[in-house]
C-alpha cells in the first residue's frame, strides 16, 4: 500500500548503521528519520531532469519546490550542476531551519544557489521556475475544489514559458482502508498509519510513527490531514487553471524495487500505487 514516497527506496548512507542502531525515540531527529525513510531525493532528480528534458529538449536548471520541509531535494538538485538554482517554499520556520543547518550549510558553493522562502505556497514567489514540485502529495491539505485550482493557477504563473509541473499521487481501494504498514530502515522501523478515511468528503487522516530496537517509539512523528484526490480530478484541475498539456506517469514495472515510469492514458486496478503528473505550461 503506498505511504510518502512508497515507489522510491530510501538511501543508506555509508556509515550510518552502527549509529543507527542505538537509536533511541529520546536521541533520535524526526527530520533525519523522515529523510532516510520517506524521502529519495536522488532519484527524483533524475526522473525531474529526464521528463524534462524529453518534453522540452532542453536542461532544466532553475527548481521550485513547494511544501519543501527540510529542502533536501532542492539541496540535492544545485549539487547536480553548477548552473541549477532552488528556490524552497514552505510555511514552517522549524523545518526550515532544521533544512538550513543539516541540508545547505554542508554544501558549500553549490548552497549560494538555494533560496528559502517561509510562505505560503499560494503567495507570489520571487522568480519564474523551469520546473515546479510539489511532491509527497503535500497539495493535498487543500481539500476543496476551490482551493486546489487556486493553487495550480499560482504554479502555472511562476513558470518560465516552457516550464513544467510536477506533482505525485497514490490511491487504490487500499487507499481507503485504515491500517498499520512497517518498514525496516538502518536500523530502525518507519510505520506509515492510515488511521481514517470518509467516504463522504475522501479525507484522510495519515501518521508517521518510528520505532526502535530498544522498544521506544516516536509516536505521530508527523500527522496528515488530507482529500484523497484521483488522477482524474487532479487532471481536469490542471487543464482548468490553464495548463496546455497534462499527462500521468505509471509505473509499469513488475518489479518492487524497480522504477518504470511511463506516460499512460488508462491502467488496471490494483490495491496501490504511486503515479506522476506533469503539466505543462
Amino acid at each position: 500500500m503506498p505511504r510518502p514516497s512508497a515507489s522510491r527506496k530510501p538511501t543508506s548512507p555509508k556509515g550510518r548503521a552502527t549509529r543507527q542502531s542505538k537509536l533511541t525515540a529520546r536521541t533520535a531527529d524526526r527530520h533525519d528519520l523522515y529523510q532516510q525513510s520517506v524521502q529519495n531525493t536522488a532519484w527524483e532528480v533524475k526522473f525531474i531532469d529526464k521528463v524534462f528534458r524529453e518534453r522540452r529538449q532542453r536542461a532544466p536548471l532553475s527548481l521550485r519546490e513547494d511544501f519543501c520541509g527540510t529542502a533536501l531535494l532542492c539541496a540535492d538538485w544545485v549539487k547536480g550542476h553548477r548552473e541549477r538554482t532552488a528556490l524552497g517554499v514552505d510555511l514552517d520556520p522549524e523545518v526550515l531551519a532544521w533544512g538550513v543547518d543539516h541540508n545547505l550549510a554542508p554544501l558549500g558553493e553549490p548552497g549560494s544557489r538555494l533560496y528559502l522562502l517561509e510562505q505560503d505556497v499560494r503567495d507570489p514567489a520571487p522568480s519564474k521556475a523551469d520546473v515546479i514540485v510539489a511532491l509527497n502529495f503535500s497539495y493535498w491539505i487543500f481539500k476543496t475544489r476551490d482551493a486546489l485550482l487556486g493553487y495550480f493557477r499560482n504554479v502555472r504563473s511562476g513558470l518560465t514559458k516552457d516550464g513544467l509541473a510536477l506533482l505525485d499521487a497514490y490511491g487504490g481501494w487500499e487507499a481507503q482502508e485504515p491500517m498499520l504498514e512497517p518498514r525496516e530502515v538502518n536500523g530502525f522501523t518507519y510505520v506509515w498509519d492510515q488511521g481514517a478515511f470518509d467516504p463522504i468528503t475522501n479525507d484522510v487522516t495519515n501518521h508517521i510513527h518510528f520505532e526502535f530496537p530498544d522498544g521506544s517509539r516516536l509516536d505521530k512523528a508527523f500527522s496528515y490531514h488530507w482529500r484523497l484526490w484521483s488522477l482524474a480530478e487532479i487532471q481536469e484541475l490542471l487543464v482548468e487553471a490553464g495548463f496546455s498539456k497534462v499527462a500521468v506517469y505509471w509505473d509499469t514495472s513488475s518489479d518492487d524495487d524497480v522504477m518504470r515510469y511511463r506516460v499512460a492514458k488508462s491502467a488496471k486496478s490494483q490495491p496501490g500505487w504511486v503515479a506522476y503528473i506533469v503539466a505543462e505550461r
